[in-house]
C-alpha cells in the first residue's frame, strides 16, 4: 500500500510587482491557512515518509509549515524543479521514481498541474484544487512504479474554505 498525499501550496502574495513568479511568499491568508490545513493531518496522526515540494518559496514555504506540525525533520523536506510548472507526464515520473522504502509521501506544488494529475490518478473528479487543498490518494501497490492512470482511491480532499464552514 502506497500513500500519496498531493498539495497545494497556500495563497501568495501579489504585493511586490518586482517578484517573480517563483520568488511571490505567502501572504497573509497563507501563512494562517497552511498550520490549519497541516493540523488536519496532525489529528489523523499522518507521517510522511518523504516530502517533496517545488522550489518555488510559495510552494516550499508552505512544505516547511506542514513538515514542523508533522514533527518531520525540517532539513529532510526535498525539492524538486520538475514540479514548478509541472504537467502530469513530469509528475508522474517523479512519482515512479520514489523510493519504495517510502510508504507515505507528500508533494507540494502548483495548479493546474496538481489538479490534473489528481485526476489522472484518483477515482474521483476533482474540479479544482484551491489554494493549500490536500489530496489524500491510497494505491494497492508495492511499489511506486506500479502507480497508473486512476490506479488511486481517493480518500481525503480537505481546504480552508470547507473548514471555515464546518
Amino acid at each position: 500500500m502506497k500513500i500519496l498525499y498531493l498539495i497545494r501550496h497556500a495563497k501568495s502574495s501579489w504585493d511586490n510587482q518586482d517578484q517573480t513568479d517563483f520568488e511571490r511568499p505567502l501572504n497573509k491568508r497563507g501563512e494562517h491557512d497552511a498550520p490549519l490545513m497541516a493540523n488536519i493531518l496532525n489529528k489523523k496522526k499522518v507521517e510522511p515518509d518523504l516530502i517533496i515540494s517545488s522550489p518555488a518559496k510559495r510552494a516550499f514555504s508552505t512544505a516547511l509549515i506542514f513538515a514542523e506540525k508533522l514533527d518531520y525533520n525540517l532539513n529532510s523536506v526535498k525539492t524538486d524543479d520538475r514540479i514548478y510548472e509541472a504537467g502530469m507526464r513530469e509528475l508522474m515520473t517523479l512519482v515512479r521514481e520514489i523510493d519504495d522504502r517510502n510508504k507515505t509521501v507528500m508533494i507540494f506544488g502548483h495548479n493546474p498541474g496538481l489538479t490534473s494529475f489528481t485526476n489522472l490518478l484518483g477515482d474521483k473528479f476533482i474540479p479544482g484544487m484551491p489554494t493549500c487543498s490536500i489530496v489524500g490518494l491510497e494505491f494497492d501497490a508495492t511499489k511506486w512504479a506500479q502507480v497508473e492512470r486512476h490506479s488511486g482511491k481517493i480518500f481525503l480532499f480537505e481546504y480552508p474554505k470547507k473548514q471555515k464552514i464546518n
